[in-house]
């Protein structure tokens, strides 16, 4: 049986990494005209909150009928983010592209919902399990199985990916000197530091622009080159970097949450 208080570290951490992804998007701000939406900050905050609630009872939110609206949603949206990737990079999406590992994620934490035994007491959620991981199963665990081997995969592949700097460490920003508020309409609203989360890459020239006139970018937050300049003191936590991070965590969880409940 896990000790109590090993879930309650796990229960920690994923609040942190939900903690980060909220702050992410109000850095970010998604909901002004304009703005990226950043999927996989949506995705790590619902996460984190959900996995909280089921390591630790007292941290039970939702009832499990919305969790599995919430996390199908999610699944049909990565699912088609993949293809679509699939269809411009092939089976490369797959192994290394950024959106399937959140796919994997999403249909996991679906699956766990889903796949729940009768708890051994009352309550919603999978709060029984604060009190030991038997006293919550799944159905079927060889699924269970499989979903752990590939999310250790991925964290495994994103720990090497993350050492060897293929991330950034820095914010993904907009660069907006002398550029004329008239040559941006796409990006109205935005600012310095907006997070372009699985956006393609793209420069829009200003409208008349010439010598000392920048264009504005917006990389992909989690491929952008090291070295892209910091968009101030917020640069750390709006960098790949900090989302590759905040997604091995959730992977790792996620993999031994699937282990002790087979």
């Amino acid at each position: 049986m896990t000790p109590a208080w090993v879930l309650d570290i796990l229960a920690a951490l994923v609040l942190v990494v939900a903690g980060v992804s909220a702050v992410r998007l109000g850095l970010a701000r998604p909901w002004q005209k304009g703005a990226v939406v950043t999927d996989t900050d949506v995705s790590h905050l619902f996460m984190g909150i959900a996995m909280a609630g089921m390591l630790v009872s007292s941290l039970t939110t939702l009832p499990n009928g919305t969790w599995e609206v919430i996390f199908a949603l999610l699944t049909v949206w990565f699912g088609y983010r993949v293809i679509r990737d699939a269809r411009r990079s092939g089976v490369r999406a797959l192994a290394g592209g950024h959106c399937a590992p959140h796919l994997v994620h999403s249909a996991a934490m679906l699956y766990m919902f889903l796949a729940l035994a009768a708890p051994a007491s009352g309550g919603s959620g999978m709060g029984g399990m604060g009190g030991g991981p038997a006293t919550q199963t799944l159905k079927y665990p060889t699924l269970a199985f499989v979903f752990a081997l590939i999310l250790v995969g991925y964290a495994i592949w994103d720990i090497d990916q993350l050492s060897g700097k293929r991330y950034s460490r820095v914010g993904a920003i907009l660069t907006v000197a002398a550029v004329p508020a008239a040559g941006v309409p796409a990006l109205a609203g935005a600012e310095p530091g907006t997070l372009a989360s699985g956006a393609v890459a793209s420069a829009i020239p200003a409208q008349g622009a010439g010598a000392g006139t920048a264009p504005v970018q917006t990389p992909d937050a989690e491929t952008a080159p090291a070295g892209t300049a910091p968009a101030g003191g917020a640069a750390w936590l709006l960098s790949a970097g900090t989302t590759v991070a905040c997604r091995i965590v959730m992977g790792a969880t996620m993999a031994f949450m699937l282990l002790i409940m087979i």
